[in-house]
Formats: structure tokens, sequence, C-alpha cells
């Protein structure tokens, strides 16, 4: 591809995405738990308990599936190839599902909050390891 971005940026470009993504779902979160503040410490151990899940199982297999695709890729790629047709059909499902959840009221706010919460932290931290694995491997060809 003649204008197309090297595995290094490819690596970047996708730890950005899931720390601007995380973020993104974190301001949500928290916008629904201040709206309900009861319960707060079983809330935030119900939001860990989704961390852990979502960091530890679901997103240590992402992780380490695209870290490895992408170190593979020699040359210039299509920009938005850090994800593989799956990843992108899962990023789509996903955003659009919260979006319908939230805009049909499909799940009470103080599920939505620690849900969020649980899920964004995991998300940024997974970006984090995506950043981690760029910078250690940045002057490898």
């Amino acid at each position: 591809m003649k204008h197309g971005v090297t595995q290094h940026t490819l690596l970047i470009t996708v730890g950005i995405i899931w720390l601007l993504a995380g973020a993104n779902i974190l301001h949500i979160g928290l916008t629904y738990w201040i709206n309900d503040s009861q319960c707060w410490l079983l809330k935030v151990c119900e939001a860990g308990l989704i961390f852990f899940l979502f960091f530890g199982i679901i997103f240590r297999k992402t992780y380490k599936k695209h870290t490895f695709r992408l170190s593979q890729k020699k040359g210039k790629h299509c920009p938005f190839s850090f994800f593989d047709t799956k990843g992108w059909i899962l990023m789509i499902s996903m955003i659009t599902l919260g979006v319908v959840i939230r805009v049909y009221y499909l799940l009470p706010d103080s599920f939505i909050a620690v849900l969020y919460t649980g899920l964004s932290l995991a998300l940024i931290a997974t970006g984090l390891r995506f950043l981690k694995f760029w910078w250690e491997n940045k002057y490898l060809k």
C-alpha cells in the first residue's frame, strides 16, 4: 500500500483507540454512578469483578491475538487494519448494543454504572498494555 502505515503505527494506534474508548465509557459510567450513589461499596466490588472478568479473561486473549498479528506485519498497511474483520464487527456490535441499552432504558442505571465503570477500566488497562508493547518493541524491525 503506497500511503499505508507501519506495524509500529498500528500498534500505537490500537493502544490509543482502546484508551479513548475506555475514557469515553468511563465518563458514561461515572455519570450514571453519580446519579445513583446508593451502596457505593458494593458497586465498587461489582465493578472490580467486571474489570477482572474483562481484563483477565476476554481482553487478555484479544491483546495477545492482536499484538501477535500486528507484530507479524511487514511493510505498509491500511491505517484501519489494527483490527481484523472480527474485531471491527465486535467493536461495532458492542457500541450499538451500548447505545440501544441506554436509549431504550433496557437496564437499570445502577447496573450500567457498574458495568461501564468496570469495562472502561479494563479497556484503559488493555490500551496501556498495547502502548507498553509498542514502547518495548518500537525499535524492532
